[in-house]
């Protein structure tokens, strides 16, 4: 059975133009009214306040804030997945739309990717009475922090009742000018690992070190046998990265050797097997370290995302169908990438596709990264969004039931 009878490309691109006003204006309220993680309430209300108005049947409070909605008829085959949280950043564009909320700014583009998916509601509500199967609408929270909204509405059974054959999550992607794309088959993004350890030991004044048991020197030294987890342990074909991003010493004065160290960073890999050893060895690493120079050292790694990975078959059916919508000039080919994202928790149940929405415009000079202060789009790159995202639940439904046929 086909999810769709005589929808072209040129009708789900008039159906955007006619639509990207309303598209521009969900985004610019999404964009200046921000919430943090686990905070999306007043999102979910007006994510669903649009839904019930476009006719769409949906729950809310899934996983959180999340929301779970349907359209179309029959079987059940694909899913389209936007996230909604922000992040703790004070916005520094001066634009019409910036954030109402101190210290809190959609940097990393997640009410790009809702009012996306909004969008493509509204061009798949239009289309309803020419699809026969249903897509799943899911519109997440907390993507930003652990454990991942993802993964609490998949506890919530969002992949479940039934189980979608295909999952498909967008993400902005400054570096691409806004009207491409871009994708990578298989291994795409790192796991990621939060490190925290505490180095104790017994401070004092700093003109008598010999008094003390001195933290700061000993947390160096964990720092630098860590690096050999990198560049000792770690197997060579696996890419791995260790990053330490803060160091605080429990204390306040030049002259004072503090009780207490912390330290905070980042582990990532594509490898459960190698993630799950090199988590041990830092452990193991540290506190050895520590116990060397007579002091305690305490380590907490929360787990944290799987790797993602797309689908080795879903994937290349995936990019034919962009190249069809965009032309082949505007689908690239990516490398893999060491962020972390929990669409990576989808990706372990489902067979998914994860892929970059060109955002960028350098002649705009809209060209700074995410989880920046100045982070903006060029909106136009919201019609390829919406566009794009109905075009690849339609068409490839519709391929995959060709090939099932062929099979047959």
């Amino acid at each position: 059975m086909l999810i769709y009878d005589k929808i072209e490309i040129d009708d789900i691109k008039s159906l955007v133009n006619d639509c990207f006003p309303k598209i521009v204006q969900w985004r610019r309220h999404i964009h200046a009214h921000p919430e943090l993680s686990f905070h999306e309430e007043k999102t979910m209300e007006f994510v669903s306040a649009v839904l019930t108005e476009l006719g769409i049947v949906h729950k809310t409070n899934i996983g959180g804030y999340g929301i779970v909605g349907e359209l179309g008829k029959g079987d059940l085959k694909m899913a389209l997945r936007a996230d909604m949280d922000a992040l703790p950043i004070e916005e520094k564009n001066e634009i019409g739309y910036k954030s109402q909320v101190e210290n809190v700014m959609h940097a990393c583009g997640h009410d790009v990717h809702t009012a996306s998916l909004l969008g493509t509601c509204l061009i798949l509500k239009k289309l309803e009475n020419k699809l026969s199967g249903k897509i799943r609408l899911i519109f997440q929270p907390a993507e930003e922090k652990l454990p991942g909204g993802a993964s609490l509405m998949i506890k919530d059974g969002v992949l479940t009742n039934p189980v979608p054959q295909f999952i498909l999550g967008q993400h902005v992607h400054p570096p691409l000018e806004a009207g491409k794309v871009g994708l990578k088959a298989g291994m795409y993004m790192a796991s990621a690992d939060e490190i925290y350890i505490k180095v104790l030991g017994k401070g004092g004044h700093g003109a008598l070190p010999q008094d003390c048991k001195d933290p700061v020197i000993t947390a160096a030294n964990i720092l630098m046998d860590l690096q050999q987890i990198v560049s000792r342990h770690a197997p060579p074909t696996v890419p791995t990265v260790l990053s330490f991003g803060k160091i605080n010493t429990m204390g306040g004065a030049t002259n004072v050797i503090p009780d207490e160290v912390r330290i905070e960073g980042t582990f990532r890999t594509m490898d459960e097997v190698w993630r799950d050893k090199a988590l041990n060895l830092i452990k193991n690493i540290a506190c050895a370290t520590a116990e060397a120079h007579g002091l305690i050292c305490e380590v907490d790694i929360p787990k944290g995302y799987p790797y993602l990975e797309n689908d080795t078959d879903f994937t290349p059916q995936v990019k034919r169908h962009m190249q069809e919508y965009l032309g082949e000039n505007n689908v690239v080919d990516l490398p893999i990438r060491m962020t972390a994202e929990d669409f990576s928790y989808y990706t372990h149940h489902v067979p998914a596709c994860f892929y970059r929405l060109g955002t960028g415009n350098k002649e705009k000079g809209i060209i700074s990264p995410v989880h920046t202060a100045t982070f903006d789009i060029d909106e136009e790159a919201l019609k390829v969004g919406s566009g794009l995202m109905a075009w690849l639940a339609i068409s490839n439904y519709n391929s995959s039931d060709q090939d099932n046929q062929k099979d047959q």
